[in-house]
């Protein structure tokens, strides 16, 4: 009987053999192939950090200790970019900004369309006439109205011209446009532009007060002074005596900021003058060179307001500080209107003790404008320099004025 049961067995091993070859050949992917390359699951994506819901990690926990949610993936530390030598960052220094647009400095004819367009018609119809006849005169008068020279200017320019036509000494449409061009010239040539500064005791900082109603761009040309001034290596504090004015203090603060300026602002609707003292004082005590003080925009035909002007610009003058610029700023495209608030804001100031009113204007928006004439208006009138201008909207196109180039861009053909 042994062999019986020997036999079995044996048939049973065979039977078990037979069955692995035959589920081998059915499936060979079973089998791993030593010669593929070996193919890992792609690891699961990592969220940015602000798509991601982060709870925060009970208080006293630290990291080592954070306990990680099933969903959560542990977040591969960030490769630092490498530091490039001179790579611009993506918010540039003032200084960057300075030199940069200095090189690109704007030109007043590539700005100045749309004041130049207010004369060049009337100057083309004049040139095409055989001589200078009443229509000429005319079209003179009406041109330099519509751009702002105003009627008093315009008068005495025309009435200049009209002797010298009668005198003979002008006998051709081309030689009237070279004598008004050089008499437009002569108005405007002799004034001291430059913005005064003061070099002396570190104690005793230059402060520049900046006046004007509001909307005409008062905070952001002390942010463009400021930012020039630092690059020109100046140390700077900004005081924002605009207390009234939403924002302003937040406007000014970022320019401040950006340029590396100091600072100092007040409660919001609190004393102007107190807070450009403070200014002064802390100039004062850190030997800052100059001081850029905001003050809130005054409606010029409102008396209360303007006392108060007078008084921040007595306080500025107290203490350690010294007054050495106030600077009315204008929107040229309010035309006549500023001519106005130039006489407001003169006649207020000039009338303070220290018997010093407007020391220069600020044109802004002068290449937004076709009443660029308004300049004539303001020195001849009033006798007020325009020390600077403003060509566009970056820190380069605030640009000293230049007379030359202003009746250039208002002459020139194209």
């Amino acid at each position: 009987m042994e062999w019986i049961y020997l036999a079995l067995v044996a048939l049973v091993l065979l039977f078990g053999i037979g069955v692995v070859v035959l589920n081998r050949r059915r499936s060979p992917e079973l089998t791993p192939d030593r010669t593929s390359e070996i193919v890992r699951p792609p690891r699961p994506a990592v969220e940015p950090r602000s798509q991601r819901d982060e709870t925060p990690a009970p208080v006293g926990a630290s990291a080592s200790t954070a306990v990680l949610e099933p969903e959560q993936v542990l977040e591969e530390p960030a490769v630092e970019e490498p530091v490039v030598e001179g790579a611009v960052a993506d918010e540039p220094t003032v200084e960057d900004l300075a030199v940069a647009e200095v090189v690109e400095r704007p030109t007043f004819r590539s700005r100045m369309g749309k004041a130049r367009s207010a004369l060049t018609g009337a100057f083309l119809g004049i040139r095409t006439r055989a001589g200078i006849t009443d229509d000429t005169w005319d079209d003179l008068e009406e041109a330099l109205l519509r751009a702002d020279v105003g009627v008093r200017v315009t008068d005495e320019l025309l009435t200049g011209l009209r002797a010298r036509v009668k005198a003979k000494e002008i006998a051709t449409p081309d030689a009237l446009l070279d004598a008004l061009r050089a008499e437009m010239t002569g108005r405007l040539a002799g004034s001291e532009r430059d913005l005064q500064f003061v070099a002396g005791d570190p104690g005793s900082p230059n402060v520049w007060l900046f006046v004007g109603v509001n909307g005409v761009g008062k905070t952001t040309t002390i942010g463009k002074v400021g930012a020039l001034q630092r690059g020109e290596g100046r140390t700077v504090l900004m005081a924002a005596g605009d207390t009234f004015r939403a924002a302003a203090a937040e406007q000014l603060a970022t320019w401040a900021e950006r340029s590396g300026s100091e600072f100092v602002r007040g409660a919001e609707g609190g004393d102007p003058s107190s807070v450009i003292f403070d200014g002064v004082e802390r100039a004062a005590a850190r030997g800052i060179d100059l001081v850029l003080a905001d003050t809130a925009g005054r409606l010029h035909t409102k008396s209360n307001l303007m006392d108060e002007l007078r008084k921040v610009r007595r306080v500025a003058s107290k203490g350690a500080g010294r007054v050495t610029e106030v600077l009315l700023v204008i929107d040229a495209t309010t035309g006549q209107n500023g001519l106005t608030q130039a006489r407001q804001f003169g006649d207020a100031l000039t009338t303070d003790d220290t018997g010093v009113g407007l020391t220069g204007v600020v044109l802004t928006k002068l290449d937004g404008s076709a009443k660029g004439g308004i300049v004539f208006a303001i020195e001849t009138e009033l006798g007020i320099p325009v020390k600077l201008v403003g060509l566009g909207e970056t820190i380069g196109d605030l640009v000293p004025f230049d007379p030359a180039q202003f009746i250039d861009a208002l002459f020139a053909e194209s």
